[in-house]
């Protein structure tokens, strides 16, 4: 593969059997974590962008805006560099800080919000300074991935096709639900092409998206404080709301391994694992790692950060969990 833009560099190929999940069947995991930038979020940023361009509502002189977590932040600083497009991020204290030294490094703008919005969260926050801001300054266009139908499409597209290409007929498809625009766009393609398929949704205890209690979380990636209008092009045939906790025992225990997965995999992993005997011997079960765990070094794989926020999980755990 030769490359003539760095937005180019993605794998959407890239699976791989864990056996270690449930003894009766293995899980396929679709690794997004091969990349550029190191999640799924840069085939929906490279997509939206190039649905504004076509629709002429980026032009030169066009300055993008958008809140994220992180990973579509980090993918749009990417694009944006590669595009010669300026950016501003709008984030939170739950980013991860390699993260935001990425972001700065190439060239973004980053500005973070502490102020806390009804249900706990940041969402609100960081979505309505992006709506002041964009008031008092015309050239700002915001990819709004909340909203934007873009961000389903690109999972048809790509991460559905890709499935689908390597497994015509699954029998279980594990997704989590962050903006919903992966599960979205999987669950659309999914339900035309591979109609017996059920799809499992994970999201996190303490995330309003599909109505459920508001609670803090820690761990940036799947989960929101304000439910994402996108949500309704979302079919699932079980919501799985895994707590925290049981993320962080699910990479820990993958890491002793040899497996470095990031937050949003441990949580769609322990879902795998809590609906484990509900699914049949030698079942085709496919399962999406939205990024890898390098940049949670300092945080879940970190000791002191979680018995910070989680005190005794680690003498509670299994051992082997604590470094």
């Amino acid at each position: 593969m030769i490359a003539q833009c760095p937005t180019e560099l993605v794998h959407d190929d890239c699976f791989l059997a864990l056996r270690s999940i449930a003894p009766h069947f293995a899980v396929n995991l679709k690794l997004e974590g091969f990349s550029v930038t190191g999640s799924i979020k840069v085939k929906a940023g490279a997509h939206m962008i190039q649905a504004l361009e076509a629709a002429g509502t980026l032009r030169p002189g066009s300055r993008i805006i958008e809140s994220s977590s992180g990973n579509l932040g980090l993918a749009l600083s990417m694009i944006c560099a590669a595009k010669g497009y300026a950016f501003t991020c709008v984030s939170d204290p739950n980013i991860s800080p390699l993260t935001e030294s990425l972001i700065k490094a190439y060239g973004a703008e980053l500005i973070i919000v502490n102020k806390r919005d009804v249900n706990g969260g940041y969402l609100e926050t960081r979505i309505e300074l992006i709506k002041s801001m964009i008031k008092l300054d015309s050239r700002l266009v915001w990819i709004n991935q909340y909203e934007n139908i873009e961000n389903v499409r690109a999972h048809r597209l790509t991460t559905a096709t890709s499935i689908l290409k390597h497994f015509p007929n699954p029998d279980f498809i594990f997704v989590g639900a962050g903006t919903t625009g992966t599960l979205g766009g999987v669950s659309s393609e999914l339900r035309e092409r591979a109609p017996n398929a059920r799809i499992i949704a994970v999201d996190s205890v303490g995330s309003v998206t599909f109505g459920g209690l508001a609670g803090k979380r820690y761990i940036p990636g799947l989960g929101t404080s304000t439910p994402p209008p996108i949500r309704r092009h979302s079919s699932f045939d079980k919501m799985l709301m895994i707590p925290e906790v049981e993320t962080i025992v699910m990479c820990r225990r993958l890491v002793r391994q040899g497996i470095l997965l990031g937050g949003s995999t441990g949580t769609v992993l322990a879902g795998v694992g809590r609906y484990a005997d509900l699914i049949h011997a030698g079942a085709c079960v496919v399962a999406i790692s939205p990024d890898l765990g390098d940049r949670y070094a300092d945080t879940i794989y970190n000791d002191e950060w979680v018995n910070t926020r989680f005190p005794n999980l680690l003498r509670e755990s299994v051992p082997e969990m604590a470094n």
